[in-house]
C-alpha cells in the first residue's frame, strides 16, 4: 500500500496523461494508417482509463457542466469546419456539388423526420424534444470524420465519396440548426400558446441562413484579399503564418453570430471563399496546417472528457429501448435516408453505399444538444445526454473499425493505389 502522501496529486497525474496522449496524438496516425483502427477510438479509451483512476474525482458529464459543454464544443466546430473548407480543391459550382445538395436537400430533412418519429414513437419522447434530439443527431460531423475527408489542399484526395462526405460535414453543421430552433419554438409555444411559424422561417430560416452565407463570403474575401492581394510590403502570404487561418475562423463566427446569424455555416463559406481567392497558393498548406493541429489538440482533449464521461455515468439513464434506437439511427436511418438522397446520381454503387454507410455523428450533435437544453426547459436531460453519447461512442467504434479496410478497397476497386501519400511506406521504399 503506498502511503498517501506519496501518491501523486490529481492535477499532475492529468498533466502527465495530457502530454501522453499528445505524444499519441502525433505518432499514432502513422501506425493506425493500415489498422481497423481510429484515433478517436484510442482517444476516448484513454480518457476513460484515466477517469477511472480513484485518484481523478472529477466527473466530466456534460450536463453538469452545461455552458461550458456548449462553448467547448462550439470552438471545435468552427475550428474543424475552417479546415474542412480550406481543404477541398473542387471549385465551387452547383453541378460540381450535386452530391453534397442531395445529403443536404434529401439525406438530412428525411433523417430529422425519422429520427423525431423514432424518438417520439419509439422510446416515448415528447415531441419537441424528440425533435431536437434529430436535430442533434442528423448532422455528419467534421471533427471526427478526418480519416474520410478530402486530404491537405492541393494533394488530389478529392474522389466523390471524400469530397461528398467533406463537403456535406461542412454545410450540414449550419443546416441543421432551423431545426434546432424549430423544437425551441415548439416547447416554447406549447408553454406560452404564442404564434411561432411566421418567425421561425422568415428569421431562423430565410434570413440567418442567407445573412449567413453572405456573412461568410464577404469576410473570406476580405481575408482573401489582405493575405494574397495587398502591396508587397505588407502581403500576409509573405510571413508564412498560418495563423491568419484561426483569425479568419473567430471574425467570421463572431462578427456572424454578433448581427444573430448561423456562425457555423458563415465559417465553412469564409473557408471556401478564401481558399478560391488564391486556390493554388502553397500558403494554403500552412493554414490548413495550423488549423489540423488545432484542431486535434482539441479534439484530443474533448474525447479525453468523453471517455471520462463514459465511465463516470454518462449511460445512467438510458435503457434497452434507447439502445437499440441508437442502432436503428445509425444502420438503419442514415444508410436509407443516405441512399435516397443519392438515387439517381451517376457515380458506382459503391460509392453511393460508402456515401450512405459513412454518417458519422460526433462533437456538432454534442454542441447542438448542449445548445437546445441551455435555451428550453427539459426534464430527464440525462436520458437524452446519454443517447445522444450512444450514439457517438456507437459511430466512432463502428466507423472507426471499418474506415480503413472500406476506403483502401475503394480506393483500389477505382484504380488507385492506397498506400501513395503513405509517409510509412514510403520511408520504407528501397
Amino acid at each position: 500500500m503506498i502511503p498517501e502522501h506519496l501518491l501523486p496529486e490529481p492535477y499532475i497525474l492529468m498533466l502527465t496523461g495530457f502530454g501522453i496522449l499528445t505524444a499519441v496524438v502525433v505518432w499514432l496516425p502513422l501506425v493506425l494508417r493500415k489498422l481497423p483502427l481510429s484515433l478517436p477510438i484510442v482517444c476516448i479509451a484513454l480518457g476513460a482509463a484515466l477517469f477511472s483512476l480513484p485518484q481523478i474525482t472529477l466527473r466530466p458529464l456534460p450536463w453538469l457542466y452545461p455552458a461550458i459543454t456548449e462553448r467547448f464544443t462550439e470552438f471545435v466546430v468552427i475550428i474543424a469546419l475552417m479546415g474542412a473548407g480550406l481543404k477541398i480543391d473542387r471549385v465551387f459550382s452547383w453541378r460540381d456539388w450535386a452530391v453534397t445538395w442531395r445529403l443536404l436537400a434529401v439525406t438530412m430533412p428525411l433523417g430529422i423526420l425519422a429520427i423525431t418519429l423514432l424518438a417520439a414513437w419509439g422510446i416515448g419522447l415528447p415531441w419537441a424534444i424528440a425533435l431536437l434530439l434529430a436535430a442533434s443527431l442528423a448532422p455528419t460531423d467534421p471533427v471526427l470524420a478526418a480519416d474520410i475527408q478530402v486530404g491537405p489542399p492541393k494533394t488530389g484526395d478529392e474522389d466523390e465519396v471524400r469530397f461528398g462526405l467533406t463537403s456535406e460535414a461542412g454545410l450540414n453543421d449550419g443546416f441543421a440548426f432551423p431545426f434546432v430552433h424549430l423544437a425551441i419554438a415548439l416547447a416554447t409555444v406549447a408553454a406560452t400558446g404564442e404564434p411561432w411559424f411566421g418567425e421561425w422561417l422568415g428569421y431562423r430560416v430565410f434570413w440567418e441562413i442567407g445573412v449567413g452565407v453572405v456573412a461568410g463570403w464577404v469576410i473570406g474575401r476580405a481575408f482573401g484579399w489582405l493575405t494574397f492581394h495587398v502591396s508587397a510590403e505588407t502581403k500576409l502570404v509573405q510571413t508564412g503564418d498560418g495563423l491568419i487561418a484561426l483569425a479568419a475562423t473567430c471574425v467570421s463566427y463572431g462578427f456572424t453570430e454578433i448581427v444573430h446569424c448561423y456562425g457555423f455555416l458563415a465559417v465553412f463559406v469564409t473557408a471556401l471563399t478564401f481558399r478560391g481567392t488564391h486556390r493554388d497558393h502553397d500558403f494554403h498548406h500552412n493554414m490548413h496546417d495550423v488549423t489540423e493541429q488545432i484542431e486535434r489538440l482539441a479534439m484530443m482533449v474533448l474525447l479525453l472528457l468523453f471517455g471520462g464521461a463514459v465511465v463516470s455515468g454518462l449511460f445512467s439513464a438510458v435503457s434497452w429501448l434507447d439502445v437499440v434506437a441508437a442502432i436503428v439511427i445509425l444502420l438503419v436511418i442514415r444508410p436509407l435516408t443516405g441512399l435516397l438522397g443519392l438515387a439517381g446520381l451517376k457515380a458506382d454503387r459503391s460509392e453511393k453505399l460508402t456515401l450512405a454507410f459513412f454518417g458519422i455523428r460526433g462533437v456538432g450533435s454534442l454542441y447542438y444538444l448542449a445548445y437546445g437544453l441551455n435555451h428550453m426547459e427539459v426534464s430527464g436531460v440525462e436520458r437524452l445526454w446519454g443517447i445522444v453519447g450512444l450514439v457517438i461512442l456507437f459511430s466512432v467504434v463502428l466507423h472507426g473499425l471499418t474506415v480503413t479496410p472500406i476506403m483502401r478497397s475503394l480506393d483500389r476497386q477505382h484504380g488507385r493505389d492506397p498506400d501513395r501519400d503513405d509517409p510509412v511506406a514510403a520511408a520504407a521504399a528501397p
